[in-house]
C-alpha cells in the first residue's frame, strides 16, 4: 500500500547518494594475499585472547593490536570494547589524529 503524504513520490535523500554495493570488488579485494594473512593474524589474535580467557563470544570485545600492525604474528594486544577500537579521531584528511592510537 502506497504512503500517502505529501512526501509520497519522492525517494529519502540519504538512498539517493548511496551506491549499490560491489559484491564482485569486495571478493576479489578479500581474496588478496596481503589482506587474507592480516584476518588470519587478526583470527589468530583472537583466539589467542579466547583461550586466555581474556575475551568470549558475543561479549562487545575487541582484540586491539597495540601497534596498529595487524601482520605482526606476534605483537602485542590488548582487549578494548568494539566501539572504541573502531572509532578515532581523525583530521581533516581522514588521518588518525593520535597515530598510536
Amino acid at each position: 500500500m502506497p504512503r500517502a503524504g505529501p512526501k509520497a513520490d519522492k525517494p529519502c535523500a540519504k538512498w539517493a547518494l548511496m551506491s549499490k554495493r560491489n559484491y564482485k570488488k569486495e571478493a576479489r579485494y578479500d581474496s588478496k594475499p596481503i589482506v587474507k594473512k592480516k584476518r588470519a593474524n587478526r583470527n589468530l589474535a583472537r583466539a589467542r585472547a579466547q583461550r586466555a580467557g581474556l575475551v568470549r563470544k558475543g561479549d562487545g570485545k575487541d582484540v586491539h593490536h597495540v601497534n596498529g600492525n595487524a601482520l605482526m604474528k606476534n605483537g602485542a594486544t590488548r582487549v578494548v570494547s568494539a566501539s572504541k577500537n573502531r572509532s578515532y579521531a581523525r583530521t581533516k584528511n581522514a588521518r588518525k589524529k593520535n597515530p598510536r592510537a
